[in-house]
């Protein structure tokens, strides 16, 4: 019995090279501590009960380790990285047309409001969201124009 278990082993270490979650490697482990249990006892039920209790161990006492090493802080680039960021309206930003521009660090941003607002030229604004070439911005000062 122990090479069917041996077998299991070298399946679950195939498998877990091409999976991501460090999951299939405590069911390898366990695989191998059942073999060794097989030299000692020909009871299948026995031999079963070792990898299930081992491999689950394994996996509960190590996921809060494994967690702490494959979770990636995620950092806002591109585009996301403006949103929250403040601009300042440099033309007349009309919701009824859609039109309007900001400028942020250099750059000229076709603007909308999410709200049915106007906000003026020279008006401190915040950036909501982008959509495609769009800002959407609210207003941070009171230069609002329904």
């Amino acid at each position: 019995m122990w090479q069917i278990w041996a077998i299991a082993a070298g399946v679950f270490l195939i498998l877990e090279i091409f999976t991501m979650g460090f999951l299939v490697f405590w069911l390898s482990i366990g695989s191998l501590l059942a073999m060794l249990v097989s030299f000692i006892t020909d009871n299948i039920i026995i031999q079963t009960t070792i990898f299930v209790v081992s491999s689950g161990l394994l996996i509960f006492a190590t996921k809060p380790l494994v967690k702490k090493f494959t979770q990636k802080d995620t950092t806002k680039t591109n585009v996301y990285s403006l949103v929250g960021k403040k601009a300042i309206v440099t033309e007349d930003i009309d919701w009824a047309t859609g039109s309007g521009q900001i400028k942020f660090e250099g750059q000229v941003w076709s603007a909308r409001t999410a709200e049915q607002v106007n906000i003026e030229k020279g008006t401190e604004v915040e950036i909501e969201k982008i959509e495609g070439v769009k800002a959407f911005v609210k207003p941070l000062k009171e230069h609002i124009h329904n």
